[in-house]
């Protein structure tokens, strides 16, 4: 079906409402191969709308082009009934096409017979006339064709850029009024989009309750499990909390939060024990949220909620990722389906990218552009202009190789431009009304709503964000919880493991960490044998640690010096050694920072964070104003000014590096889990493992390798005997269906269904006259043979 173009411009907030309409329908209810709208739902959403003929693509110029002047004049009465008086113009443009000439004469006569304004623009779609050729280039990435190609999509000629004023005076200053409109449309757009705002969703408690005292009573519960003989501290903890929340305005926040999380662990899906910030919270632990007791790690209700600096909540969750979607599904029949939306992301091209599609749209041979793409440095933030300067090969290359040159130049004029859209990894957005209120919404390739704006855009309008991210760890976890209960009838409380644990040090300070959450890489390995770590705040620091700023720093290798008595504990005064104890008088964490600004210089913990994030950011002129009131609190606390100030500048050395103990606390709970499964019930621990990476045949080769080493039998793949995943079979593994190589998982569970409903196998025939053979074809039963499946038939497998 023929489709057209047409420019719409939100005159006014109503205006900007009903485009988001607009474009949301075109994607939600229109789209077939691109988003469409019909002209009478242009006419439903037209009010504070201004229009235009549009393009040569607009459906009136291509009735002009046609012949089809009587339609083109129905057509235009018809668009003139849909908007306001003098907002539909006439658009005259001129790119040097000759059809253009005959369409602008035609709608010039239009303007006149129906009295229209005229405004005279050109079609942008790039910034000057010499991006004319990178514009084309960037049209075949996109479109999947080389520059070569006839039917590659181009356009007419090279003048679909920003003209200067003196370049569109040259065009249509024989029609002056034409230019002038332009500023007559742009002095009628007032359209303003109120960031101020917070747009969450009311939560609906049972009846009798307030939403203030609904959250009261969840943490009442929570005290009576977490803590039957709450101390006065924890008390006052949670009352101040609580005031924060309700001064605020997040009390529907934590009561959503709480909501689904209660969900999840009601269907037994794993919810991690925390992510960022929100362990420090005991609110959020009380609720469930989270699942580290802040009070007994130090950790700052201020680093997630500052009320020196109110901002929206961030609390993003971890989900078994096999069930994550099982959550989303729950918000979304919850909160309604016009309510909830995942989030639009916009990969662009970086340095590599873009030489790697420059290269092939320009034809050249692989090799060579795979030999061009290595030579640029594999660093965060690079640019091909900073690749030029740090690599005197890639510069020889570019000043010698015309081929090159161009194609260097050609991707460094399209770095950073979009490539695609997809849809975030994690993010949700949830809404109390529909969110094409708020936001304009599209599909995915997978049929996924999401919203057209990024997540900051998102969060910047006031809109819920909510990151639900899918963590194959958890899965792990609860399958070796499984495991245990089915192999040795042995209930495991994850809540209840102990954290002092003498064999799962003992495996850790040998650096026996594969397969561990956070701790299998050889970098981390050889740094838990030099640590030997013997009490969990050492796991907590290991995460905070293992980043490239402290390990470039050296602070490492300091740390361990400093356990192991090999460099002697100095504090600089007698206040900092409750801080610091944890970690061998080290600045490690953000909270640390915290706490020293507010024990030294009589900070409150809000303030303590605004100034640490103006030491992380490296605000020059924020840093000097909290130096001197640092200093000033300080002294006033009876600190020599010296040291004061020495102190100061220790904490924004630190700072850098600081990282967030909230985050490191709930991270290392789960690396811990795993180890303690791995040193205690390793073999239902790397049964889970490997059934979590069947489709990797990497990880698989790696983890039957630890396996061996851990000296655990593995036993063969068994069409009798074999389930899909890796199961325990006394002190043994059976190797899982799913992981064989071209097998998939349709036909294991065709294999699984048929021995059990008719019974063991005798023999390759009576497996074939078992099985469905659509299912179970001859490439199947062929990587059986190949494994050794059938070995347990018939050991001759020719």
């Amino acid at each position: 079906d023929a489709y057209y173009h047409q420019l719409l411009l939100a005159k006014n907030d109503e205006g900007y409402r009903n485009l988001m309409q607009l474009v949301s329908i075109g994607f939600l209810e229109g789209f077939y191969y691109k988003p469409r709208i019909d002209r009478d739902v242009l006419q439903q959403y037209s009010k504070g709308l201004i229009a235009t003929t549009s393009c040569l693509k607009g459906i009136i110029p291509q009735h002009i082009m046609n012949g089809k002047l009587d339609k083109a004049r129905q057509l235009t009465e018809e668009f003139i009934s849909y908007f306001d008086k003098g907002d539909f113009y006439v658009e005259l443009m001129y790119h040097g096409i000759p059809e253009q000439e005959l369409v602008n004469t035609e709608l010039l006569k239009i303007s006149k017979e129906f009295s229209l304004p005229v405004i005279a623009t050109n079609d942008c779609h790039y910034l000057c006339k010499e991006d004319a050729y990178p514009h084309e280039v960037l049209l075949c990435i996109q479109t999947g064709y080389t520059l070569s190609d006839p039917k590659r999509m181009r356009f007419s000629s090279q003048e679909f850029y920003v003209k200067q004023p003196a370049e569109m005076e040259q065009l249509f200053g024989h029609i002056p009024h034409a230019l002038k409109n332009t500023l007559e449309i742009a002095e009628k757009c007032s359209a303003e989009i109120d960031f101020g705002q917070r747009l969450l969703p009311r939560f609906h408690t049972p009846r009798g309750y307030t939403n203030e005292e609904y959250l009261i009573h969840l943490c009442k519960q929570g005290l009576q499990r977490h803590y039957p003989n709450a101390a006065e501290q924890i008390h006052q903890r949670l009352q101040y909390e609580l005031s924060m929340i309700k001064t605020m305005g997040f009390i529907d926040y934590f009561l959503i939060v709480w909501d689904f999380i209660n969900y999840a662990r009601s269907q037994h899906i794993p919810v991690g024990p925390g992510r960022g910030s929100a362990a420090g919270s005991i609110v959020a632990y009380l609720l469930g949220i989270t699942n580290i007791d802040p009070l007994k790690y130090g950790l700052i209700f201020e680093r997630f909620l500052n009320p020196e600096r109110i901002s929206m909540p961030d609390i993003d969750i971890d989900f078994c990722y096999e069930r994550r979607s099982e959550v989303i599904n729950y918000v979304t029949q919850k909160y309604g389906k016009q309510n909830v939306a995942q989030i639009v992301t916009f990969g662009t091209l970086g340095a590599k990218a873009a030489i790697r599609d420059v290269g092939r749209v320009m034809g050249m041979e692989y090799n060579e552009v795979d030999k061009i793409a290595k030579l640029i440095p594999a660093e965060l933030k690079m640019t091909l202009g900073k690749a030029l300067e740090s690599n005197p090969d890639l510069k020889t290359l570019y000043d010698t190789d015309h081929q090159i040159h161009t194609l260097i130049d050609t991707a460094s004029s399209l770095e950073g431009n979009v490539r695609n859209t997809s849809t975030h990894a994690a993010g949700i957005v949830i809404s109390e009304k529909p969110l094409t209120t708020y936001v304009p919404l599209c599909t995915s390739s997978n049929s996924e709503i999401s919203t057209q704006y990024s997540m900051k855009l998102v969060e910047k309008i006031g809109l819920l964000k909510m990151d639900f991210l899918g963590l194959k760890t958890l899965t792990v976890i609860e399958n070796t919880v499984k495991n245990i209960l089915l192999s040795r009838a042995i209930s495991i409380d994850l809540d209840s493991l102990p954290l002092d644990d003498n064999a799962t040090y003992q495996m850790l300070s040998e650096g026996k960490a594969i397969g561990l959450f956070q701790l299998e890489s050889s970098g981390m390995r050889e740094i838990l044998i030099k640590l030997k770590p013997t009490c969990f705040e050492d796991i907590i620091a290991l995460v905070a640690l293992y980043r490239p700023g402290p390990l470039g720093s050296g602070m490492v290798d300091d740390f361990i010096n400093r356990k192991h008595g090999k460099t002697k504990i100095i504090y600089e005064l007698p206040q900092l050694e409750p801080i610091l104890k944890d970690t061998y008088g080290i600045i490690l964490y953000q909270e640390q920072v915290q706490k020293i600004a507010s024990v030294l210089g009589g900070f409150s913990l809000g303030e303590a964070d605004i100034l640490r994030r103006a030491m992380g950011k490296k605000i020059i002129e924020e840093m000097e104003q909290q130096s001197v009131r640092f200093v000033d609190g300080a002294v006033k606390n009876n600190v020599p000014k010296e040291t004061a100030k020495k102190i100061f500048d220790l904490m924004a050395k630190f700072a850098e590096y600081g990282f967030n103990k909230s985050h490191s606390a709930a991270y290392a709970l789960i690396s811990y889990q795993t180890a303690y499964f791995k040193a205690n019930y390793s073999v239902e621990f790397m049964a889970a493992l490997l059934s979590s990476e069947m489709t990797n045949p990497d990880k698989i080769a790696l983890y039957l390798d630890e396996c061996k080493q851990m000296n655990i039998e593995l036993l063969p793949p068994d069409v009798n005997q074999s389930y899909s995943t890796f199961t325990v079979i006394g002190n043994t593994i059976r190797f899982g269906l799913n992981a064989i190589k071209n097998v998939g998982a349709n036909a294991v569970e065709s294999i699984i269904q048929a021995r059990e409903s008719k019974g063991l196998f005798t023999s390759l025939y009576d497996f074939t006259k078992k099985t469905d053979p659509r299912q179970v074809n001859k490439k199947v039963i062929e990587s059986l043979i190949r494994c050794g499946a059938f070995d347990s038939l018939n050991n001759n497998r020719a």
